[in-house]
């Protein structure tokens, strides 16, 4: 057989391609392979989203506490809802001392979609975890939650803020730490919590549940 026909032979197999039956195999193979991957990279998408936002509330904490310390005043984390999404602001850096309410030029962040701040600490109970616990603080009492507004002091140190009262009271040396949690609605797996931990000091660290173990 002359070279000419090997070569024609060769040309005649290529043009003919992937049958049908093949590329549906190769298609159910795709989906499988995509089903199986597709909620480990959920998840993963949504782990960064709640420590980018948990993050960005550690950073705005910080930036309350080097404000208080630089301008001589207690300055509040508070929470609200601004257009359908969940923000935290720094209360009182408009208008000399926190007032309850966001006012315009008050630094602010937006949490992601699905995520709110939670009403406390969690429980441990039905699905939720159980609450951080800061290793090696000798706090006495329970550490606060979100039950509790964090504020600091015109020295910087974080304090329970009382606004109920004339004149507000924040005392300090608080007594334990601040754990403020944030959960994040989920289409995949269960709810995701984050948390914000605030030392008696006044530092900030950001911890997200993996499922079995904060980290």
């Amino acid at each position: 057989m002359t070279s000419s026909a090997f070569s024609s032979k060769r040309e005649s197999s290529a043009q003919q391609g992937f049958s049908l039956i093949e590329i549906l195999a190769v298609a159910a193979i795709l989906i499988t392979v995509t089903a199986f991957a597709l909620p480990s990279m959920m998840q993963a998408v949504y782990g960064f989203k709640l420590r980018t936002s948990a993050g960005d509330l550690s950073g705005l904490m910080q930036q309350a506490r080097m404000a208080a310390a630089k301008n001589n005043a207690t300055y509040a984390i508070r929470y609200t809802t601004i257009s359908g999404r969940s923000v935290a602001y720094i209360d009182g850096l408009v208008g000399g001392s926190p007032n309850g309410t966001y006012d315009p030029g008050e630094p602010i962040i937006y949490f992601t979609t699905g995520l709110t701040p939670a009403a406390a600490a969690p429980s441990g109970g039905s699905g939720q975890p159980s609450a951080y616990v800061l290793a090696g603080d000798p706090g006495t009492g329970t550490p606060y939650d979100n039950a509790t507004t964090l504020a600091f002091t015109p020295r910087g140190l974080p304090c329970a803020y009382d606004g109920s009262t004339t004149p507000a009271t924040c005392v300090t040396p608080v007594t334990n730490y601040f754990g403020y949690y944030l959960t994040q609605s989920r289409t995949v797996g269960s709810t995701g919590w984050g948390a914000v931990v605030v030392t008696k000091s006044g530092r900030s660290k950001v911890v997200t549940w993996n499922g079995t173990s904060w980290n």
